[in-house]
Parts: C-alpha cells; sequence; structure tokens
C-alpha cells in the first residue's frame, strides 16, 4: 500500500528538502517561498487524503511525521547558520521528535500520540520558517529580524518544557 497519492505528496515534499535549503542559503527567496508553500500544501493535504481513501496507516503517519521533522529541521538549519533562527532550534526539533516517537511506541506499530504543546510545536516549527522566508521575499526582514529571533528562542523553550512533559508522562505511564 505504498503507492498511494498521500504517499506521493509526502515523497514530494521530503524531493523538496535539497532545493528549498539551496534557496534560502542562496537567497533566491521567491523560489523559496514558492517551494515552502508547495511544501506546506503537500503536508496539508496528505493526511486527509490517506483518510479519505481509508489508506492512513501508522507507518503512513510515521512516515508523514517523519518527512516533516527532517524538512523543518533542515530548513531551520539553514536559516540558523544565516542566524535566522536560533542555533538550537535544529538540533531540538530531532530529539522531540524522536522522543515523540518512543513516547508513541511506534516502532510496536502504534500510531504516534501527540500532546497539546507538542502539537502546537509541531506547527511553530513550519511557521517560523514561513515567517523567515516571506519576510525576505516581501523586503520585510528588517523589521522582523529580532521578533522571529525571539520566537526562535521561545520555541526552543516550549520545545523543551514539551519534552519535558513527555518524559514526566512516559514515566509514569511505564510504572
Amino acid at each position: 500500500m505504498w503507492l498511494t497519492w498521500a504517499n506521493a505528496l509526502t515523497a514530494l515534499r521530503l524531493a523538496l528538502i535539497a532545493p528549498l535549503v539551496l534557496a534560502v542559503i542562496h537567497g533566491v527567496w521567491t523560489v523559496a517561498a514558492g517551494l515552502f508553500t508547495l511544501a506546506v500544501l503537500t503536508d496539508y493535504f496528505d493526511g486527509p487524503l490517506a483518510r479519505h481513501h481509508g489508506q492512513a496507516t501508522p507507518i503512513g503517519g510515521f512516515m508523514d511525521h517523519a518527512t516533516d521533522a527532517l524538512f523543518v529541521t533542515v530548513l531551520c538549519a539553514a536559516m540558523a547558520l544565516h542566524h535566522h533562527l536560533a542555533w538550537l532550534l535544529p538540533v531540538l526539533i530531532p530529539l522531540a521528535f524522536i522522543q515523540y516517537s518512543v513516547d508513541s511506541r511506534v516502532l510496536a506499530g502504534r500510531a504516534l500520540r501527540p500532546n497539546r504543546l507538542g502539537r502546537v510545536n509541531g506547527i511553530s516549527y513550519y511557521v517560523l520558517p514561513g515567517v523567515v522566508i516571506g519576510a525576505h521575499w516581501l523586503d520585510w526582514w528588517g523589521w522582523l529580524a529580532m521578533p522571529t529571533s525571539i520566537a526562535s528562542w521561545l520555541l526552543c523553550t516550549s520545545t523543551l518544557v514539551s519534552m519535558g512533559l513527555r518524559a514526566t508522562n512516559y514515566r509514569a505511564t511505564a510504572d
């Protein structure tokens, strides 16, 4: 059941990582904006498409989230190298995803179990790079640079809080 439209959208998002990162690194903001928009659309539609066609599976959900984690980690790393986002963010995103996967017991075939703060963080991992791309594309970066930097450090903090809560809940359910 790997050849589905939902998996094709996830694969497309995976394929967009390299050209998007190159566009960001080279400051080709119009291309970056277009590729980022396409990636967001693939993420928006892959889940509903899988559910609509009865093709949603725990492994499909995991692959979708893994692609999201890789996508935002690499994108945030490119932005951190150019001092657009906090350097700690691309370190924390994969750690949070690994913890999320282990806590959900994905390897045992279970579906991912999000928590509320983790869900907000997951959305924010997309929104913040989108703001950076949009601000550069619209030539608003001058006045958005500082608020975006602060927001990225706040997102690091909320990621650490979410990981702490998940660790506490994991120990409580393991006993």
